[in-house]
This record gives structure tokens, sequence and C-alpha cells, in this order.
């Protein structure tokens, strides 16, 4: 089977929104589980990290599932886009970072969301 075979493109989609999904499920969960502590660590109001912990928990769900997978993989696009945002500008973080906290790993979500965005998530989808 050549590597540019649909169906090896739509299970190789299948297994990049999946693991996007889980990053984000996570983080989100972590923001809704304690949003006073992560308030914190963000330096975001508790008001806003529980909107955030929703929007990625949402977000990572709509892309894992690939229900409204274009919409859910631009507002995952708009969640990272304020992390580089805030690590560039308001923490001065480098793109590696120390202990590879930089916004390299930001970036490179925003280009997987970008790529599940531009083909709707391919074939194994719940929903167009």
């Amino acid at each position: 089977m050549p590597l540019r075979s649909p169906q090896f493109v739509d299970i190789s989609l299948l297994l990049l929104r999946l693991m996007v999904g889980l990053v984000f499920v996570t983080s989100g969960y972590r923001h809704l589980k304690n949003p006073e502590e992560r308030s914190k660590s963000i330096g975001m109001p508790k008001g806003f990290t529980i909107f955030l912990g929703f929007g990625e928990v949402a977000g990572g769900l709509g892309v894992a599932f690939g229900v409204l997978t274009q919409i859910a993989a631009l507002g995952l696009i708009l969640i990272m886009g304020g992390a580089i945002y805030k690590k560039i500008f308001a923490w001065h973080t480098g793109f590696w970072g120390e202990k590879g906290s930089g916004w390299h790993y930001d970036l490179m979500f925003v280009l997987m969301n970008l790529v599940i965005a531009a083909t709707n998530g391919g074939a194994y989808v719940l929903m167009r």
C-alpha cells in the first residue's frame, strides 16, 4: 500500500485528531478541576480560566470525534494563538523556552489544527 493512499491519509488524520483531542481535553479538564490554582499559574482571572477550560474540552472533543471539526480546530487555533501571545509578550519566553516550555509546542498545535481544519478531519468523522 503506497503511503499516499486515501486510507493511509484518513487513518493518519484520525490519529492526529485523537492526539490533539486528548491533549486539549486533558488540559481543559485541569483548568476546570482546579480553576483557582490554574488561573494563578497562567496569570488569568478565574472566570476566564473556566471559560478556557470549557473551550479546550469542547474543541478537543469536537476534533477527536469529528463533530463540527473545522470549527473546533479553528477554536483551538485561537486558544493556542492566545497562549503564544502570552508566552512571547507577557512571559518573554523564547521559542524553545526553559525546560522545553517555549512556544514551539503551541505552534505545533496551531499547525496540527490547521491541517485538521483544511482537511475537515478526513473521512472518519461523525459529522461534517
